[in-house]
């Protein structure tokens, strides 16, 4: 993908391909000619001497020491260099690289008081696919991700570790290979490229991201859960979901009525006597439909969010103002991902209780844990067990992160959002969400086929014959664990989007 930033809305869908594939990241001339102007007033302020904030004073407590002009630039990268301090597992390259694309964005604003070769340098980076190395924990979400963007900085000023397809290289070795002049920071560079919530920003969009691959998986799965134990589609009339009027639940029932439309299943219990299915199957429009509701909110605020100046102080040339804020304070960031959070445990506690439903023969109609041989075999018995496990994990990591503040440096930052922790256990929540989906799915289409020779939709039926290419028919017991794990990796790699991509914020047209 080419991506030329010049001042305008970098959408949703850009995010999405720029998370999803290398990238090309150019600056168009408005934005060269912001970002010159505004590094013009920071050369003026120096040179008149006045006191302003990370400019020529330190940092933090430390911000009414006035720093010397000849120690301004030995100011940034010790900056830079002391705030490298975070630990834990790296954060992936496609995290990395949407990281340094929102800060191009942020910094092309031109209210940074960076130079222009900076940015440049950054999208070098970018285009010759140079990620730094970023642990992925020590940020608490205020005066920005100060630890994480400190490696990502560190990078490039020829300090620390990056990785070019994969293999870990000093970032010395790997600039010069590529044929890049590592920056000397400048007068508020240093503190430009640390302030700001692009890590948090980042983890959440990934999130989100994923987020609409399983609520796709999700509604194709409880779809074929309907046709598998002969449940009505009834209860996903438009009538009903247009007389409450919520956008989501409308969304989703039309889905699900596109998926189960042409079923034999369906048309063969038409008159039959059951009045009411479970509410798992019955209220699908209604829970995943607030779901959908909640990503698309999420999604307004991070496209907002991944758009934004957040370092500070901030530069407006227009009345020649250097203004100190707290753009950098991510709860924006952090009560979204919290709300995101909930979503996600729900999509999966609704799955699991299908799952549940599926293997019940007295509910279902279908030989018990859905196996025709029970006794002797035990089906789909231990599979619900684990989706149980994972649904109920969930309900832990669902707790907001964002009521929980830490003071920092000595007092001075005395509420922080722990955004980034927010936004990254979104990433474990889903990683089990896409496991209970993968065995609902598994579970349906077992289910489907014991009702043969009748067939399930066309839709859901050619989906039975990509999963049987993964995991063949349960006839008697062995183990689903590389089956589910298949499965799970199709999920969470948007393979049922194409079923709902009208639906989804980043996907629709």
């Amino acid at each position: 993908m080419n991506l030329t930033i010049d001042n305008q809305l970098i959408t949703l869908d850009v995010l999405r391909s720029a998370w999803q594939q290398q990238l090309t990241v150019s600056l168009g001339e408005s934005a060269k000619r912001r970002i010159a102007e505004s590094n013009e007033l920071i050369v003026e302020v120096v040179a008149g001497g006045e006191q302003v904030y990370g400019v020529n004073t330190g940092f933090g407590q430390l911000a009414s020491v006035r720093i010397s002009d000849d120690e301004l630039a030995h100011l940034q990268a010790n900056l830079v260099r002391s705030h490298a301090v975070g630990v834990g597992e790296d954060l992936d390259d496609d995290i990395v690289r949407l990281i340094m694309l929102m800060k191009v964005i942020a910094l092309a604003e031109g209210y940074s008081g960076v130079r222009l070769e900076l940015v440049e340098t950054l999208c070098d980076m970018i285009n010759h696919n140079i990620f730094p190395r970023i642990p992925s924990r020590g940020s608490v979400g205020a005066s920005g991700d100060l630890a994480p963007l400190a490696h990502m900085s560190g990078a490039l000023i020829g300090e620390g570790e990056v990785r070019v397809n994969g293999s870990l290289l000093p970032a010395s070795v790997a600039l010069e290979n590529a044929g890049i002049r590592p920056v000397k920071l400048a007068p508020k560079e240093g503190l430009a490229l640390l302030n700001g919530t692009q890590v948090s920003t980042a983890l959440a969009l990934a999130a989100a991201f994923r987020t609409e691959n399983l609520l796709a998986a999700v509604m194709m799965a409880g779809a074929m859960s309907s046709d598998a134990i002969k449940g009505s589609d009834t209860p996903f009339d438009k009538r009903i979901q247009n007389v409450r009027g919520h956008g989501g639940q409308i969304a989703v029932a039309a889905v699900l009525r596109g998926l189960m439309h042409g079923s034999d299943i369906r048309a063969s219990h038409q008159e039959c006597d059951r009045v009411q299915d479970p509410y798992s199957i019955r209220c699908q429009p209604q829970v995943v439909g607030a779901c959908l509701d909640v990503l698309r909110h999420v999604c307004s605020v991070l496209e907002t969010e991944a758009n934004a100046v957040t370092d500070n102080p901030l530069v407006f040339t227009d009345s020649k103002s250097v203004l100190s804020g707290g753009n950098f304070h991510a709860e924006p960031v952090a009560l979204a991902a919290d709300y995101l959070a909930l979503a996600i445990a729900e999509i999966g506690a609704l799955s699991e209780r299908r799952i549940a439903l599926l293997i019940d023969s007295h509910m279902s109609g279908l030989p018990a844990f859905l196996v025709a041989d029970g006794g002797v075999n035990s089906g789909f018995m231990m599979a619900q067990v684990t989706a149980a496990a994972l649904a109920s994990e969930n309900k832990s990591h669902a707790h907001p992160a964002s009521v929980d503040s830490l003071p920092t440096s000595a007092n001075q930052e005395d509420h922080v959002s722990m955004a980034t922790f927010a936004a990254r256990r979104l990433h474990t929540m889903l990683d089990n969400v896409a496991d209970i989906i993968a065995i609902e799915l598994l579970a349906a289409a077992q289910g489907i086929e014991f009702h043969r020779p009748k067939k399930s939709s066309p839709v859901i039926e050619a989906v039975i014959s990509d999963l049987r290419k993964i995991s063949p028919a349960y006839e008697e017991d062995r183990s689903l664990s590389s089956d589910i794990r298949r499965v799970a990796a199709s999920v969470d790699h948007g393979a049922y989007c194409e079923h709902a991509a009208s639906v989804l914020p980043s996907l629709a047209t």
